[in-house]
């Protein structure tokens, strides 16, 4: 009895994630980056081939052409040698040196050697691998079909050393594409929350390339999946090993118990993972549990107390009642809840994608209120403001988000995670205005901007957070479950452990005076970065 009550006990501890590191095949690598640049018979003797057998294939100096590319690229490409894995790009190193050495008049335009891909719109290279963004034009590239969607079309790539083991339902599928099978003969196109994904492996290493579209008929302001093939062919055709360096061998890391705060809150409280509001999910399905905190961060709002909640479904929540702190507890997982958006980690395959996170009511005339008790009450509280209460980042990231786009997505690459946290509903004017846009680096607890209710539109929805996690597998960038991962870090702000609430608790009005009646129906553009 005292066994399987433990081993009960075990399985709903919150874990950290299984991840699993590739070996990189750099001979390989070499051989490749020799071929490509005998292309270009006059600039292939400024490269240095002659292996040095007695040193590790760690060692830079083993591979002196890599190191020689690296400081090439890296004039254009800031920091790629500091990617393990090659990184392969649309980009003509060979082309773009012999050019060079012809002495153009006022140097070689870019896109020339970029497959008429504009200048990178993001490049970050890390311990865990690269990530790159670039654009086509319209009208841009010679025999490309014409096209519906008027903006350029992002491309995205990204090859790491990591990938996470998570329960993939929908996982390894897809279907070979005829015109690339002699280039990348292992490859997989398939269309996946709201993305046509090209995955393939190459020297060992996973890389996927991807476009955000929608598997529908074209439209001006909303690129078809059809229209994005050609596009990802082109770039994928382009590509070429543009940088990298061998790193010592990595291991996997194994899923272990989070760790938490010993000490006991008296107000946090929250539902299981999974326990939707009652007939909420797709299909009147329930969510699906995940005991995984993703990542140790510091909880998105700048001020607590907050609130999970639906901010679609609110009102049809009969079934729990305060714990006797702040109103609006416990909170309530809603990554599952009815959209439109594919999520292959949800039962149905489609869910919300993320957490709605709402900030406290601030009292009538603003002033401050209490928190609650506690923990709490040591975060201390400044003059209330319903239009000016700060998210901030959740760790040291850099951004990736275009002008204009309604998300912005902070992105994590170290020895041990490659994982992105994005956030909704900021105003794009005030985020472009504040130079919230790809490339920058923010520091962890920085202010990134307020809680707003902007949905293709200001009042578009109501004010509330929209806030989600993506981690690298297989299949490219997937959405998993925040929920355990938010609960995690608001246990730390507050310091302090929460209690779970089970289906058990009665009713209250408790819950519908702590919540504004501000429901919205479920937008089928909500989970769009466009």
């Amino acid at each position: 009895m005292l066994s399987a009550g433990t081993t009960a006990l075990a399985a709903e501890e919150f874990r950290t994630p299984s991840i699993s590191a590739v070996r990189v095949e750099w001979r390989a690598v070499l051989d490749q980056f020799r071929s490509e640049i005998n292309a270009q018979p006059a600039v292939a003797p400024d490269f240095t081939f002659a292996r040095r057998w007695r040193l590790p294939a760690s060692d830079p100096r083993s591979m002196p052409a890599l190191v020689q590319l690296n400081a090439v690229t890296s004039k254009i490409f800031t920091g790629i040698g500091q990617s393990p894995v090659p990184v392969l790009l649309p980009f003509d190193t060979a082309a773009y040196l012999d050019a060079r050495q012809g002495g153009a008049p006022g140097g070689p335009s870019l896109s020339r050697f970029q497959a008429d891909f504009r200048p990178v719109d993001l490049f970050e290279a890390g311990p865990a691998g690269y990530d790159a963004v670039f654009s086509l034009e319209p009208g841009a590239g010679d025999g490309m079909p014409s096209r519906t969607f008027a903006r350029p079309v992002e491309v995205q790539i990204t090859g790491s050393l990591l990938t996470y083991d998570i329960s993939d339902p929908l996982g390894g599928k897809g279907e070979p594409v005829k015109t690339l099978l002699a280039q990348f003969p292992d490859m997989r196109r398939f269309i996946r929350e709201g993305y046509v994904r090209y995955a393939f492996t190459r020297f060992g290493v996973p890389y996927v390339v991807s476009i955000q579209c929608l598997d529908s008929a074209p439209r001006p302001r909303r690129l078809a999946c059809r229209e994005a093939y050609p596009v990802a062919e082109r770039f994928l055709k382009a590509l070429h090993v543009a940088g990298g360096q061998p790193s010592r061998p990595r291991m996997d890391i194994p899923s272990e118990v989070a760790e938490r705060p010993a000490e006991r809150s008296p107000d946090f409280t929250y539902r299981p993972t999974g326990d939707l509001i009652a007939n909420s999910g797709y299909h009147k399905q329930n969510g699906r549990a995940d005991f995984n905190a993703y990542s140790q961060l510091r909880f998105p709002l700048e001020n607590v107390p907050a609130l999970v909640r639906s901010q679609s479904f609110a009102r049809h929540d009969r079934s729990d009642k305060s714990s006797g702190g702040y109103p609006g507890y416990p909170w309530r997982d809603n990554f599952c809840e009815s959209r439109s958006f594919g999520v292959g980690q949800c039962a149905s395959g489609f869910g919300h994608q993320g957490e709605d996170i709402r900030p406290r009511s601030c009292p009538p005339g603003g002033e401050s209120q209490e928190r609650g008790q506690g923990q709490e009450k040591a975060q201390g509280q400044e003059r209330c403001d319903p239009k000016q209460q700060a998210v901030v980042a959740v760790r040291d990231a850099v951004v990736i988000r275009s002008p204009r786009a309604q998300a912005a997505t902070l992105q994590i690459n170290t020895r041990n995670e490659h994982i992105r946290f994005r956030y909704m509903h900021m105003n794009p004017s005030a985020m472009d205005a504040d130079g919230v846009l790809s490339g920058r680096v923010v520091a962890e607890g920085e202010k990134i901007g307020v809680v707003s209710n902007y949905l293709d539109h200001p009042n578009g929805t109501t004010r509330h957070l929209h806030f989600d996690v993506q981690v690298f597998t297989r299949d490219g960038w997937l959405w998993v479950n925040p929920y355990v991962t938010l609960i995690s870090a608001y246990e730390r702000l507050i310091r302090g452990r929460g209690r779970e609430i089970g289906p058990e608790i009665a009713a209250s009005p408790a819950v519908a005076r702590a919540l504004p009646e501000e429901v919205v129906h479920p937008d089928p553009q909500e989970g769009s970065e466009n």
